[in-house]
This record gives structure tokens, sequence and C-alpha cells, in this order.
């Protein structure tokens, strides 16, 4: 693992795995305190806070799908993201199909480990 922080963008999406983004990242902030998480809705609004944090840490984005929106308002912002993870294309890949956009079941359980894993494989390859 690198040894500064690494800040974490979910994507905000309306979707089911904009739904497994933000939990894989809500968890891993919780179980590692060298993750933080970056909030995108806050960013792309200027918030001063968050201007000043994005600058700070590296930053792995967590995109709900392939269209890559946390890299895109970053680059709004002048940062680019060190890697991404696409929950969608990732979760095709191990046939694991969440649904529910607002609530987790046993499959959306079961997709947040994959995205944890996933996210954890990501920084490992930052060093």
């Amino acid at each position: 693992m690198v040894e500064e922080k690494i800040s974490l963008a979910a994507c905000n999406g309306m979707s089911a795995t904009g739904l497994i983004s933000r939990v894989a990242v809500a968890d891993l902030i919780d179980e590692d305190e060298k993750l933080i998480s970056i909030c995108i809705t806050a960013t792309s609004t200027d918030k001063p806070a968050f201007v000043k944090l994005i600058k700070k840490y590296p930053i792995l984005g967590v995109n709900g799908c392939n269209n890559n929106c946390v890299g895109h308002i970053l680059k709004t912002k002048g940062v680019d993201i060190v890697g991404d993870v696409d929950v969608l294309s990732e979760l095709n890949d191990a046939q694991c199909h969440p649904k529910n956009v607002a609530r987790l079941d046993e499959v959306g359980e079961e997709a947040v480990d994959i995205i944890k894993s996933k996210i954890y494989e990501k920084i490992r390859n930052l060093d």
C-alpha cells in the first residue's frame, strides 16, 4: 500500500452501480485510515474545502459505469485521477448484477465485496 493517503471519489449516480460505488467507498474509508473520500457533488459545485482537498492526495475514481463522470468532473477542476474502477464492467465480469438503486440486498452486498477488492487491487498497483 502507498505511504500517503489516497482519496476515493465515488459515483453519485442514481443507479444500482452508483449505490455499490458509494457503499464500497464508505466501507473502505471506515476500514482503512489511509483512505479518505471525496464528495464528487460538492467538488463539482466548487465547495472550497473540497477544491483544496482534491489537490492534496492522489485520487482513485470509483465510477458506476464506463462514462467516467468522476474523472471528467475532476478534470474540469484541473485534477487528474491516478486510476479508476469501472463498477459496471467489473460486476459484469463477475456476473454479479445488482438491481436496486437505493437498498442493498444479498446481491448488492456481494457486489460491494467484489468492488472493495477491485479498489484495493488498484491501490496496490499504484505502488
